[in-house]
């Protein structure tokens, strides 16, 4: 059955991404969530791009991914706003993934995040697209990124096939 045949991880380095045409480095790792910032992006207090790859060793199978999905669309729901979720769904060649787009916030900062959730290599990853305006007051801004460059960002993430295996992402250096 497609939906307990993930796909499998055509990344093979970890270390540095290609995503959007923007080359990514490796900045932090720990408990299975890996954060890659764009090459002069270095300050993790105050990035304005990341990608972060979140690994969930125990989620092995379409239900438990969709279980997944809907638990952090609660989560984001109390600490944000919802702009789109969809679903591809279940296909012979495909198992089926789950998105959400949202923008969080904090006082000093708006976060737009794309969340694609996917099996690779048999186990439950979040692939998260995450860019940030800091101010106060920064909601027209960040609505005129997410108007711009949203669209573009959604694509790249749900066509992205070099997710970096889980093989990889464990031999990434980990935070203590």
């Amino acid at each position: 059955m497609a939906s307990e045949q993930p796909k499998e991880s055509r990344g093979t380095e970890a270390l540095a991404l290609s995503f959007g045409a923007v080359d990514y480095l490796h900045r932090w790792s720990k408990g299975g969530q890996n954060e890659f910032t764009p090459k002069g992006d270095s300050d993790l207090a105050k990035w304005q791009d990341m990608i972060t790859v979140n690994v969930h060793e125990g989620v092995r199978n379409g239900d438990q991914l969709a279980e997944l999905a809907n638990a952090i669309l609660s989560n984001y729901q109390r600490h944000g706003k919802i702009l789109r979720t969809d679903s591809v769904p279940l296909s012979e060649n495909r198992p089926a993934e789950h998105l959400i787009v949202a923008v969080l916030g904090s006082p000093a900062f708006l976060e737009a995040a794309f969340a694609r959730f996917v099996l690779i290599d048999g186990v439950g990853m979040v692939v998260v697209f995450s860019h940030r305006v800091y101010g106060k007051q920064v909601g027209p801004e960040m609505s005129q990124w997410v108007q711009t460059n949203g669209p573009q960002a959604e694509k790249t993430l749900m066509n992205w096939d070099k997710v970096p295996s889980l093989a990889a992402l464990k031999r990434l250096p980990q935070a203590k």
